[in-house]
């Protein structure tokens, strides 16, 4: 019954998308603010080593491609509408199915795309002169979020264009700085020195290597969202894995090139006490100008603000994709399919009413959550941790059932394929919950599980074992 209903709903999705969408898909949700702000803290959370912050960037650039090889072998099997969803569905049945689809839709989604509009308002903030943890911020990120619905919502189309446009546009600091301040710290010694650079010792954060890969994960997440158009894929079996591995591959490099640019003109002190204005600061000493610093900072909102856009499109359709196996709150209200658009606008709707929650719950955290602290250094506020890095880690433990049914039931694979691949998988997701442990320790671990148990709770509630199908008819 649960299959019958997945494909009928494949089948109602126009094949829209080419590679380059899907590639730029990738490119365009991967590659967003978390590089120019993550990489500060990653050198921070290593006391100032550029030689471990670079092993940390190219450590979750290799659990991304290992993972995305993963995917990309069962996205040639199962081209389906909600990717990871119908993954799950195929190794532990329809309830893991429904679990993942609501942990997508009601959590992950949202965590990622209202922290990506929070973070896209505090750079406009900033560029404009405003108060970076105000109401401005709050009031820029909302509107944000509501544009990226809007877009996608009225013309998927005009949409995929945007997310192509984008994508190269905030490639543009990135290769810039990466190519030249590459080149030029090479020439003045700069890139040689840094690697025995101290400078920021004594005012780093401390926290180590597994902290620093929890926080870097954020950088490269998203790619899996392009498995949410894999049944609107022209090609799905050639385009979605040259997507995911080519994407993941291409952002390392990426990202590797840039954090290591940034030695050109500054020792580590200089680079963990720039923070946000990092990359302002790096273009202006780089170029001896300070437009080009204003520039750089115009190209990074646009690269926050596609990688929102990005977010967006998948979790507009989370929603729909479980109400349309007949399950979820009014599984027939939010199945429905606009016939002008083409899309799911109930979903859609749904969907920026939990991003406002979440939207909540970021910008109280940088507002008051690291100051809330108790006399033993625990924080008095149950959420008090950063909801884009926890989620994350949390999305990867949720692969490792379904890696295990690769290795046990993919008979019809090779070798290679059914035990390498996912073994290697299954031990990079569990690296990553370790990384996450290490970073947060029991207390706030513990927090977030319960505030997971609660929303999961409610989804529960939901579920329905043996779901109508009235609702495609």
């Amino acid at each position: 019954m649960d299959r019958w209903i997945s494909d009928a709903m494949d089948n109602r999705l126009e094949k829209r998308y080419d590679l380059k969408t899907a590639v730029s898909m990738v490119i365009g949700i991967v590659i967003g603010s978390g590089v120019f702000f993550k990489a500060v803290k990653v050198l921070s959370l290593t006391g100032g080593s550029m030689g471990h912050s670079l092993l940390v960037i190219g450590a979750v650039g290799l659990i991304c491609v290992v993972c995305s090889c993963v995917f990309a072998e069962m996205g040639t099997k199962y081209v389906k509408c909600n990717g990871v969803v119908d993954y799950a569905e195929a190794s532990l049945g329809q309830g893991f199915a429904y679990c993942m689809g609501w942990f997508m839709s009601a959590i992950y989604y949202p965590v990622i795309g209202s922290t990506l509009a929070y973070i896209s308002a505090r750079y406009t903030c900033m560029l404009l002169g405003l108060e970076s943890f105000g109401q401005a911020n709050m009031s820029i990120a909302v509107l944000y979020l509501v544009l990226a619905v809007v877009i996608n919502s009225l013309s998927p189309k005009i949409a995929g264009k945007v997310q192509v446009s984008m994508a190269v546009a905030k490639l543009v600091p990135l290769v810039v700085m990466g190519v030249v301040g590459t080149i030029v710290g090479l020439v003045n010694g700069n890139g040689i020195r840094i690697f025995t650079d101290t400078s920021a010792a004594g005012i780093s954060q401390g926290g180590g290597f597994f902290a620093a890969v929890c926080a870097f994960a954020f950088s490269y997440e998203g790619w899996i969202i392009a498995t949410t158009i894999n049944s609107e894929l022209k090609n799905p079996k050639r385009d979605l894995p040259l997507a995911l591995v080519g994407g993941a591959l291409f952002c390392t490099i990426i990202y590797m090139l840039y954090t290591y640019s940034m030695s050109a003109t500054m020792n580590a002190a200089q680079i963990v006490e720039a923070g946000d204005w990092l990359p302002k600061i790096a273009f202006s000493r780089l170029f001896h100008s300070n437009a080009a610093g204003t520039i750089v900072f115009v190209f990074i909102i646009v690269s926050c603000l596609g990688t929102t856009n990005g977010v967006i499109l998948g979790c507009m359709r989370g929603f729909y994709s479980i109400a349309v196996r007949g399950q979820g709150p009014k599984p027939t209200f939010i199945a429905e399919v606009d016939k002008s658009t083409g899309m799911p606008l109930k979903s859609c709707l749904l969907g920026l009413g939990v991003c406002a929650f979440w939207l909540f719950q970021c910008g109280a955290l940088f507002f008051n959550g690291p100051l809330v602290m108790n006399t033993t250094g625990n924080p008095l506020w149950l959420m008090a941790w950063e909801a884009d890095e926890i989620v994350i880690v949390t999305q990867y433990a949720l692969y490792i059932p379904i890696f295990v049914h690769l290795i046990v039931r993919e008979r019809k694979f090779s070798p290679f394929k059914r035990f390498v691949l996912p073994t290697l998988g299954i031990g990079a997701c569990l690296f990553m919950c370790f990384c996450c442990w290490k970073s947060y320790g029991t207390y706030l671990t513990v927090s977030y599980l319960v505030v997971f148990a609660i929303i999961m709770g409610i989804g529960a509630f939901f579920y329905r074992k043996n779901p109508s199908m009235e609702l495609l008819k």
